[in-house]
């Protein structure tokens, strides 16, 4: 359980943390709460990643803390050993924080922290911006000291009120940290600005009075995207999804990370009372659900497309029946279709998204498992996956099976998990 990877800091460990506590595991809860305070988060000779030890390391200590100090306390054994969680999350947070040392305050993409340096260039994306503040500032809250909502805010401010927007709202996917100005157009909800489009609304729901700004350039965004980039195949006028763009030149492809946005329209619009936005978040669960339903593991592929004149030629039987084809057909244990799938059951009731997940899992298990844990896989249209590609990563366990998890159990109204 214990993988050290992602800088020797035990990645699996410390993102598995909140999903073990819902479960309510206090064996593994014990192991990994006793463990976290012997890493050393001062000290890495490898590239490190601000954004990936942001949402893996410092928001499963911080989620972690708040599950097992409030209304999961009865699931560790040494309550008072929880508290190593949020000193830890101080030691890796005064860590990271030079990253913001920049003219404008927007931080560096990578650091050798053995060397206090950088290894980065001059730019940053806009998901590894705008996917921390959450975090940072409940980090902030609960130690009652403002530099570390401060820092992250202060490089979002340049994503809140960008110099330079494709549509209202939709704005490009990397910024040069000494300008503050946008080095291109391309961009959509996939990567490399998928996960700011989310934290947008997750800022507002955390904190309803401070994150108006939050909520505002949320709107905006989801309104372009509804306007602009929904995208249909011509064979199967039904299927919905959302497309990319560079400029206002949309593209027909889309792909895995894509599918947390159906999610992410429901949850904003059951926040706001906007039953458009629910609606159009099911139209896109029911077009990621099918490019799950299409492959022969039942798995989703990293990317796909629905243009008809980019058809692979050995995919043409397989996109008139299925109305896309496959762009990259790997399959790296992501989480974004299930967590899509809980949300759509939570507004709706419907047991169909609750099969849907059941569904996934068993694909999962089936296809995915390895002697000690999961393997992603190069082929979810090839039988039994094509090669297994001998890496399991973290969110695993932070998302794949928290989701799958909550979905098939009784909502958990004590821990906030209805939304």
């Amino acid at each position: 359980m214990l993988n050290l990877i992602r800088n020797h800091f035990g990645a699996s460990a410390v993102d598995a943390l909140s999903t073990a506590a819902i479960m309510e595991l206090p064996h593994i809860v014990d192991e990994i709460v006793n463990w976290i305070p012997s890493v050393n988060y001062n000290s890495s000779d490898k590239l490190l990643s601000v954004f990936e030890t942001t949402i893996r390391y410092l928001g499963g200590m911080v989620s972690g803390y708040d599950l097992l100090t409030g209304p999961l306390s009865h699931v560790p054994s040494n309550a008072s050993a929880v508290q190593a969680l949020l000193t830890q999350s101080v030691n890796l947070a005064e860590a990271l924080k030079y990253a913001f040392d920049t003219p404008t305050g927007i931080a560096h993409h990578s650091l050798f922290l053995d060397k206090h340096g950088y290894n980065d260039g001059f730019t940053n994306s806009v998901a590894s911006m705008g996917s921390v503040q959450i975090e940072w500032q409940r980090l902030s809250d609960l130690t009652g000291n403002p530099e570390y909502g401060n820092l992250v805010h202060k490089s979002a401010s340049y994503l809140l009120n960008p110099k330079s927007e494709v549509w209202p709202g939709l704005i490009g996917s990397h910024l040069d940290f000494r300008t503050g100005e946008f080095t291109d157009s391309d961009g959509g909800w996939g990567a490399g600005a998928d996960s700011f489009y989310e934290y947008l609304l997750k800022m507002y729901v955390y904190d309803s009075t401070r994150y108006g700004n939050y909520r505002d350039r949320w709107i905006v965004a989801a309104d372009s995207t509804m306007k602009h980039l929904l995208g249909r195949s011509p064979k199967k006028p039904g299927l919905a999804f959302l497309m990319s763009y560079q400029n206002q030149t949309v593209h027909q492809s889309s792909g895995h990370l894509n599918c947390y946005a159906g999610g992410n329209f429901i949850l904003g619009g059951q926040v706001f009372n906007r039953q458009d936005y629910v609606n159009f978040g099911l139209h896109l669960v029911d077009g990621c659900h099918a490019t799950y339903n299409a492959t022969l593991t039942g798995l989703g592929p990293e990317s796909f497309g629905w243009d008809p004149d980019f058809v692979p030629a050995h995919q043409k039987d397989f996109y008139e029946k299925y109305g896309f084809y496959i762009d990259s057909s790997y399959y790296v244990l992501r989480p974004e279709v299930i967590e899509s799938y809980y949300y759509a059951y939570r507004a709706t009731g419907n047991e169909i998204y609750r099969d849907w997940a059941w569904g996934a899992f068993v694909a999962l298990e089936r296809t995915c498992r390895a002697n000690n844990g999961f393997s992603a896989i190069t082929d979810v249209n090839a039988e039994g996956g094509g090669q297994s590609m001998r890496n399991q990563e973290s969110f695993l366990f932070a998302e794949v099976l928290k989701y799958s998890y909550m979905i098939q159990r009784p909502v958990l109204t004590s821990v906030g998990f209805q939304p």
